[in-house]
């Protein structure tokens, strides 16, 4: 019966340590660390990689030695516990095999707490967002953090099951109060006549020396519109404004057409907007002080605001 027992505990603490890491990819396991003083430590079982069982090797991470034998129990739980874990023969110190350990930070209740990526303001607690200036199937992927790290690491690509996305090596863009980091992605062999039936899902990967995190996007293209701004051309006599579309908008127009809103900011009265189909619109008594400028957005669908042009005046 004691023994049945101590199969079945043993069983279970084995299933414990499959639940609390996974392989991210060779050699690379993340460990799910409850994030609390009173959590325990993940207990996480190395096995050297030889054949031979008579050979003698020992266990190092970093500099200081860990143990001696073919299997290594380390208790990892918090930052200095994760990093290279290295099998070594004894006699020659030659490296066998490694494992090399990162740190995911969850809850009491098993979800991941996320720290090194920034929210944006809209859509609120949004840290992966996605843009696209029109419906050739190129996108921009961004994201934000609060201080640059010389060891961070960002990976982006396209779930199992998305149509196949490439993507460029992440820019970073820096602000007075965040670094900005972009990457351009594009669906291959997307067709923007045609109704998209499968959404895009994006997965963003983020490795800051041993800590890692995660983060998913998932949208149609139609969704993430945001075209560039209308150029506008200017202002005649009469007070017929007109403009253009951007360049970068999709062709032909007939098929992707824009609507317009147009901004008067006057220090003689109300600011006033108005809506049009149109690439002009006639203002009435424009005063030499007003200040007009013009934004798109796809006429038919409901896609976000383009910023708001350069002054056509």
């Amino acid at each position: 019966m004691s023994h049945l027992l101590f199969v079945l505990l043993s069983l279970l603490s084995f299933a414990t340590l499959l639940e609390a890491q996974w392989k991210l990819r060779e050699n690379v396991y993340v460990i799910e660390s409850e994030w609390s003083d009173d959590a325990p430590a993940t207990r996480v079982e190395l096995t050297c990689n030889t054949t031979n069982e008579a050979l003698p090797v020992y266990w190092k991470k970093d500099t200081e030695v860990k143990g001696t034998g073919k299997t290594l129990v380390a208790e990892v739980k918090e930052f200095p516990d994760a990093g290279n874990y290295t099998c070594l023969t004894a006699d020659t110190h030659e490296i066998i095999s490694y494992n090399f350990f990162l740190i995911t930070k969850i809850d009491s209740d098993g979800q991941m707490m996320r720290s090194i990526l920034t929210s944006f303001k809209e859509p609120k607690r949004t840290f992966l967002k996605c843009e696209a200036k029109n419906y050739s199937g190129i996108f921009i992927c961004s994201w934000m953090t609060e201080n640059e790290s010389p060891n961070v690491k960002f990976t982006i690509r396209s779930l199992k099951g998305s149509q196949d996305v490439t993507c460029s090596s992440p820019v970073a863009h820096h602000d007075d109060t965040v670094i900005k980091y972009t990457a351009q992605c594009q669906k291959e062999n997307y067709c923007p006549f045609a109704e998209e039936h499968q959404p895009t899902e994006m997965f963003l990967e983020v490795i800051d020396e041993v800590e890692y995190e995660n983060y998913t996007s998932s949208f149609f293209i139609r969704d993430i519109i945001k075209p560039d701004p209308p150029k506008c051309h200017y202002v005649t006599k009469n007070g017929t404004v007109t403009w253009t579309y951007p360049k970068t908008w999709s062709t032909p127009k007939s098929y992707f057409p824009l609507t317009f809103r147009v901004k008067v900011e006057s220090t003689r009265r109300d600011k006033m907007m108005s809506e049009v189909d149109e690439q002009h619109i006639q203002i009435p008594r424009i005063g030499p002080k007003d200040k007009i400028s013009v934004q798109a957005r796809d006429r038919y669908y409901s896609s976000s605001w383009s910023e708001w042009s350069s002054l056509c005046r």
